[in-house]
């Protein structure tokens, strides 16, 4: 169950991704709170709704990074396309999109076993 969060909390998580663009410092200036509120004192009493605010800034943007990928094989020339596809690779793990991987095993001089040899009574 979410817990209550008051008016300048919720207005501190809303501007985090938005209008502060990520800065701590400029979400803070921008909920209201004052220059002598420490940050770090905002940050740990919202820890576990941050944390909650990035996941979902992550899933977000993921379609960006899935697009950026797929428009790196229209244009494998474009400047600067090893980095962003390392960007977007990075971002879709973390979003649990990650490459799926086939082992496939395959063994030489192997073992064959035979059926026993049929047992002969000279009796």
């Amino acid at each position: 169950m979410p817990r209550e969060l008051n008016e300048r909390q919720q207005k501190f998580l809303e501007v985090l991704f938005e209008d502060a663009g990520g800065d701590v410092v400029a979400a803070k200036k921008l909920a209201g709170y004052s220059d002598n509120t420490p940050t770090t004192a905002i940050v740990k009493g919202l820890k576990e709704e941050i944390l909650e605010a990035t996941q979902m800034y992550m899933a977000r943007n993921a379609p960006k990074a899935a697009m950026a990928m797929v428009g790196g094989l229209f244009d494998p020339t474009e400047l600067g396309i090893r980095d962003k596809m390392s960007a977007a690779k990075e971002l879709l793990d973390r979003t649990g999109l990650v490459k799926t991987e086939k082992m496939q095993v395959e063994a030489s001089g192997g073992v064959m076993l035979m059926p026993p040899k049929a047992v002969v009574n000279d009796d």
